[in-house]
């Protein structure tokens, strides 16, 4: 019997927590662009008893990412997207991110609204980073990253070569656009029947959130979970119960479009305290 497929994009902390959360009954589809990686997620995942198929993929290259939304559609009806990959700060230099963070979204959004089945859901990763710079974001920005078509987005401006001062700007920006281009997204989702949304998560206790608490900017991380309403750090399967109830069709059908904070209130306590006395 045909399988549903579940696409999981990125396989690190909260891609594998997000496909052995969601994957039970159904075709996996691991997608990465490390083959170690990818492959021990893989050996762990079926050897919990999951129908796993690995694929190689780079989300920063168009052809790439269409090739896995046609190889994953040729599996089963696709009615799971689930997209994790990015770079961090201490990860990449800006060039690096904009591509992976930004136009990776971009590719993944684009070419999983071409086989996405009737009925289902995608949730990309963004970041409470996006948050952050939404006030920075003025409204004529804001459009031309919702709205600029994908393969035009790295010809903007304001990305390119020069325009960002730093990694750490240039995955603020990222991750604000994807939060913008989901949004832009759900119509075209919606044509097929199938709903989008992203998850900004906070300061998670993944190999690339420990990189960056263990980096420049780490003081500044903990005083932020320190100002937090549950003052700790997010886990993976924090991420992956928020992924499954939007990628749920019976608990979330009228949810498409929006963004969701996973961040244990860091963002609240920041804006609070900014904005106290």
């Amino acid at each position: 019997m045909e399988k549903n497929v579940l696409v999981v994009i990125g396989v690190g902390g909260m891609g594998l927590a997000i496909a052995r959360r969601c994957g039970s009954g159904k075709k996996v589809i691991l997608a990465d662009f490390n083959e170690q990686t990818l492959a021990a997620a893989a050996e762990q995942l079926r050897i919990e008893g999951h129908d796993v198929t690995e694929h190689r993929v780079d989300v920063s290259d168009l052809d790439s990412v269409t090739k896995l939304a046609q190889d994953a559609a040729a599996e089963g009806p696709v009615l799971q997207v689930a997209h994790t990959a990015g770079l961090s700060p201490v990860q990449a230099p800006t060039d690096a991110i904009i591509k992976v963070d930004l136009l990776g979204v971009a590719y993944v959004l684009d070419a999983f609204a071409e086989v996405i089945a009737s009925g289902g859901a995608g949730v990309v990763i963004a970041s409470m980073a996006g948050h952050f710079a939404a006030d920075s974001v003025p409204l004529e920005m804001a459009k031309a990253l919702s709205l600029t078509p994908t393969d035009q987005l790295s010809e903007l401006p304001f990305l390119g070569e020069g325009a960002l001062p730093n990694p750490g700007a240039a995955y603020s920006i990222a991750k604000r656009a994807n939060a913008l281009r989901v949004q832009a997204a759900a119509g075209v989702w919606g044509q097929r029947g199938a709903r989008i949304n992203s998850i900004s998560p906070g300061i998670i206790s993944t190999p690339m959130g420990n990189a960056e608490l263990d980096g420049e900017s780490g003081q500044q991380m903990r005083g932020m979970i320190a100002a937090s309403a549950t003052g700790r750090t997010g886990t993976p399967d924090d991420i992956a119960a928020a992924t499954a109830f939007l990628l749920d069709a019976q608990q979330s059908s009228f949810i498409t479009g929006t963004d969701l904070l996973v961040d244990g209130g860091a963002v609240a306590g920041v804006r609070w305290h900014m904005n106290a006395g």
